[in-house]
This record gives C-alpha cells, sequence and structure tokens, in this order.
C-alpha cells in the first residue's frame, strides 16, 4: 500500500503540494506541510506524484 512521507524539517511552506492535490496536502498554522491522509488509494498514484514531483524542496516521498 502507497504511503506519503513528509519530512517537515525540510518543507517552506510553499504550498504547491497543497495546489497540486488538496484533499492530500495542507500548509498548516505553522507553515510547514500536513498530510491528511497518509494512506492514499492507488488511484491517486498520478495526482500524488505530480504534487511530490511539485515540491521544489525535496520534502516529499511516496512509498510502497
Amino acid at each position: 500500500m502507497m504511503r506519503i512521507e513528509a519530512d517537515r524539517a525540510k518543507c517552506d511552506g510553499l504550498g504547491m503540494c497543497e495546489a497540486m492535490a488538496p484533499d492530500f496536502f495542507e500548509v498548516g498554522d505553522d507553515g510547514t506541510v500536513l498530510v491528511l491522509d497518509e494512506r492514499p488509494g492507488e488511484e491517486y498514484r498520478q495526482d500524488l506524484t505530480a504534487a511530490v514531483d511539485a515540491c521544489p524542496v525535496l520534502a516529499l516521498k511516496l512509498r510502497d
């Protein structure tokens, strides 16, 4: 099963992930990413891969 990992120490809160996949990512009040669903279904892989790839500071990963 796919899992989303976020390195909050790397996150700059730019919100690219939230813009691309708002059902899964949100920039919190502290300015870092919150993962809203760490174990999404496989049907979301394409959207999540695009969101992870859009992170300019490489704070996100998808694991299988």
